[in-house]
C-alpha cells in the first residue's frame, strides 16, 4: 500500500481550508501534517476536513498562535509526542498510521539575533532541537518513524538562495546547522525530499511574502522536512528511488501560505 505523507505550514487553517481541499483533491495525501494552524481545537474546521476524506484528526491548538494538527484518511492511533515545548506552546502532535509513527513539529523560528544569551527566542529554538535530539537518541533506529513539519532550519548550502549571505541570518547560521546535523545523526534519519532531489540542485519550500514575484526573486529556503528512520528505508526507497517533492505550484495560488506543501510516499 502506498502511504503518502504531506507536511504543510498552512499559516492559518481556517483561512486555507479551501486551499487544503484543493491540494488534497489534486495530490491525494493519506496523511496531512499541518503547522501554524493558529486556532484552538474547538475552532478547527473539522467538517471541511471530513469532506476531504481526512476525517481522522489529532489537533494541538493554541489561541491565535502556533498550533499543529494531523488529518488522516486512515485510522490513527494515539502515541506520545517525542517531547513537549518548554514554553508550553502547541508545537508537537503525534499519531501512528498504518504502523508508521508520525511526529509533527512546528519548531520555533528563533527571532532575528543568532545569540542564545541576548535572544531568548534563539535559545528556545536550540533548546528545542537539543531536547528532540536527546529523545531521538533513545529510540530504536529500526522503529518505523517519521519526523516532519516546519523545522525552521534550512540545513544545506543548496537549501538556501545564498549560503554565504544566509550564514548570518537565523535559519541557516552555524549553530543551527550543527543542531540540525546532530538531530539527523541521532538516528541516522533519511532526508526524503533531498534524496529525491539530490545536491547540488536548489530546493526550497518557503518564500517571503515581501517578494512581488517569488519565482523571479527565488530567494527561498527549505524549512519544511520529512525525515524517516532507518527502519523505513525499504519503504521509502523503492527500486532505488525516493518519491518526494515540494509542491511549489501551491505557492502561486491566490492568498497562499508562504510555505509550500511537501510530500513523500512510503510503501507499507
Amino acid at each position: 500500500m502506498r502511504l503518502r505523507i504531506a507536511t504543510w505550514n498552512v499559516n492559518s487553517v481556517r483561512l486555507r481550508a479551501e486551499q487544503a481541499a484543493r491540494f488534497v483533491d489534486e495530490q491525494a495525501p493519506d496523511v496531512l501534517c499541518m503547522q501554524e494552524i493558529k486556532c484552538q481545537e474547538g475552532e478547527f474546521p473539522r467538517e471541511a476536513f471530513e469532506a476531504m476524506g481526512l476525517n481522522h484528526l489529532k489537533i494541538a491548538g493554541q489561541k491565535g498562535w502556533h498550533g499543529v494538527a494531523i488529518a488522516s484518511r486512515l485510522p490513527i492511533e494515539d502515541v506520545p509526542t517525542l517531547m513537549n515545548c518548554r514554553e508550553g506552546h502547541a508545537r508537537c502532535v503525534a499519531v501512528k498510521v498504518a504502523g508508521v509513527e508520525i511526529q509533527n513539529f512546528y519548531i520555533p523560528a528563533g527571532g532575528d539575533l543568532p545569540d542564545r544569551v541576548a535572544n531568548p527566542k534563539f535559545d528556545h529554538k536550540l533548546d528545542f532541537y537539543e531536547t528532540l535530539t536527546a529523545a531521538l537518541k533513545k529510540r530504536d533506529p529500526r522503529d518505523p518513524l517519521i519526523v516532519t513539519g516546519d523545522l525552521n532550519i534550512a540545513p544545506g548550502e543548496n537549501d538556501v538562495w545564498s549560503h554565504r549571505q544566509m550564514l548570518k541570518v537565523v535559519s541557516h547560521t552555524p549553530p543551527e546547522l550543527e543542531a540540525f546535523d546532530a538531530m539527523i545523526k541521532s538516528m541516522n534519519l533519511l532526508d526524503l525530499p533531498r534524496l529525491a532531489t539530490p545536491e547540488p540542485e536548489k530546493l526550497f519550500s518557503w518564500w517571503s511574502y515581501r517578494a512581488a514575484d517569488f519565482r523571479k526573486s527565488n530567494r527561498g529556503l527549505r524549512l519544511d522536512h520529512i525525515l524517516a528512520s532507518p527502519g523505513l528505508r525499504d519503504a521509502a526507497i523503492v527500486d532505488g528511488k525516493v518519491s518526494s517533492r515540494v509542491h511549489d505550484d501551491v505557492r502561486e495560488w491566490e492568498r497562499p501560505s508562504d510555505h509550500a506543501p511537501v510530500t513523500a510516499d512510503l510503501r507499507v
